[in-house]
């Protein structure tokens, strides 16, 4: 049964500002939509689906609507008079009418306009909502699930009011929680019903009391005391508890099953993407799709029981309560340097490409459960838990068996997840689609979120309408198999900020990737020496 505790909430969705945009709408045909306006007049493109009233296109140039009016005179047959006689936009998910509208042009490269691979589409997407009164955004709330005695989960929720949209389950990376999924809550809410947990040993969903209590007694001093897990018994509750893969798989299985109710889309960043993967492989009856944000490859260290029971007996301690003596002292080394400050600053610092990213909220929820007394414990048990029963490349393989749809959104300059990992992934599964944005670090749905909810609207309506709308971005049916490059561009801040996405296609291969990255410097080499 699910508990509900509301924290803190913003105002009701509200409509996106369409001010000095003229209304265009995009058919459902992939044929129908590869539309391209002249090169003079530099039109930005727009694909939008808010369950709003309408959207429109703003020129680069700076055209008022009397200007793109006559453009569309000029034209004998002009694109926007083609327009209006395509069929209706997508089924909406709410009760407000959807919409779903893309013009596009080709933006040369000021560098070298002669190679028709140096010709990028400049595209413009809508902003996040904000703090004004008009566009807060869908409220959030802040839950918590008794899963079992003593394993309280906490999670939030948005959108609960879509009730006949898709389901979508968000899992965090290592060190956050829920919160790190704030803009995708209330961006992504106003469509869709959405939920971000935290793993059991992380965020708001650590222990209420000591799993492993020390001993009272008067050589046990406050400051000890007030550390939990470091006893010398374990309480009945947490006999067997691990912080391992396959309790958090467990855990968002019976989230599922018991609050949501019903399949859903799941989307997981770094340790979450293995997580959301893993859980898929296992639960292909409650996964709609997987989209993995920069996951992690690997997890675990220490072999896993089930697998490999022998090898197991090896290491007489994998990560279960009380933590054994040999290892306080590690631990305790360990913890006292990462959970400080200036170290949880440099971390945020390496893993965000774009330092001009306000990371105050999570620099601070992160301290916040650092300060927490089952951390440390919790964070020994995480380290020393045995591996899942499937590796990453055993889950992704069994999860394209079950046929489940997987989407790839990573940031470029992650420091940790290098895009080796995410165009392997995309080896192994010719047909999943692969976006990788430039500049973006290892947390791309909190760098550039408007990037991120584009891209995952755009993904889950093309699975929703079974391909009646394309993936994000595919105007052009070629790019299917070949790929391409697109400069996406949004407001943040009162400021237009531009980000550069690159499409894998479905015949990329590691020598393609070669050859690319060579052509790349040679133009670079040959740009400087000019």
């Amino acid at each position: 049964m699910e508990l509900l505790s509301i924290c803190r909430t913003s105002s009701p969705c509200c409509l996106l500002d369409t001010s000095n945009w003229k209304h265009v709408e995009r058919g459902l045909n992939l044929n129908q939509s590869k539309l391209f306006a002249p090169k003079k007049t530099h039109f930005l493109s727009a694909d939008v689906s808010y369950g709003c009233r309408s959207v429109g296109v703003s020129s680069q140039g700076q055209l008022g609507s009397s200007e793109i009016q006559n453009i569309d005179q000029r034209e004998g047959s002009s694109l926007l008079g083609l327009l209006k006689g395509f069929p209706d936009g997508v089924k909406s998910y709410s009760s407000s009418e959807n919409c779903n509208y893309y013009v596009a042009d080709e933006i040369e490269d000021l560098r070298d306009v002669s190679d028709r691979e140096d010709i990028v589409t400049r595209v413009r997407i809508p902003a996040l909502p904000d703090e004004s009164e008009s566009n807060r955004g869908s409220p959030i709330s802040s839950c918590f699930w008794e899963w079992k005695p003593n394993f309280t989960v906490h999670y939030e929720k948005s959108g609960m009011e879509n009730v006949n949209a898709p389901a979508v389950v968000f899992l965090p990376g290592f060190g956050v929680g829920s919160f790190h999924y704030e803009k995708q809550l209330k961006d992504l809410g106003r469509e869709f019903r959405v939920w971000a947990l935290d793993f059991l040993g992380q965020g708001m969903s650590l222990p209420s009391e000591d799993p492993a209590p020390l001993p009272k007694s008067a050589n046990v001093s406050e400051e000890k005391d007030s550390v939990w897990g470091f006893g010398q018994e374990t309480v009945p509750w947490a006999a067997e508890l691990v912080y391992s893969i396959d309790l958090w798989r467990d855990q968002v299985r019976y989230f599922i099953e018991q609050v949501i109710g019903e399949p859903v889309y799941i989307v997981g960043n770094s340790l979450g993407g293995y997580v959301a993967l893993y859980f898929a492989a296992c639960n292909p009856q409650l996964v709609r799709g997987v989209t993995l944000l920069n996951a992690t490859p690997f997890w675990g260290f220490l072999p896993n029981p089930t697998r490999s029971p022998r090898l197991a007996k090896i290491f007489p301690w994998a990560g279960t309560f009380p933590l054994p003596s040999r290892v306080k002292k590690l631990v305790e080394a360990v913890w006292q340097k990462i959970s400080d400050p200036k170290s949880i600053h440099e971390i945020l610092k390496q893993v965000y490409a774009d330092h001009s990213t306000k990371v105050d909220k999570v620099f601070l929820r992160i301290l916040d459960t650092a300060q927490h007394p089952a951390a440390a414990a919790s964070f020994a048990s995480i380290m020393f838990a045995p591996k899942g029963e499937l590796s990453f490349e055993e889950a992704l393989s069994r999860c394209q068996m079950e046929n489940i749809p997987i989407c790839l959104i990573y940031g470029k300059e992650d420091p940790w997840v290098k895009p080796f990992w995410g165009q392997k992934v995309k080896q192994q599964v010719p047909e999943a689609g692969y976006y990788e944005i430039s500049p973006a670090g290892h947390c791309p749905h909190d760098e550039v979120p408007e990037v991120v909810n584009f891209l995952l609207r755009g993904w889950i309506r093309n699975l929703e309408t079974e391909g009646s709308v394309a993936l994000p971005l595919l105007d052009d049916p070629e790019s299917v198999d070949n790929g391409f490059s697109r400069d996406l561009e949004f407001v943040r801040d009162g400021s237009r900020k531009s980000v550069r996405v690159r499409f894998f296609g479905n015949k990329y291969s590691i020598l393609d990737q070669m050859l690319s990255f060579t052509k790349s410097w040679m133009e670079k080499l040959r740009f400087t020496t000019r």
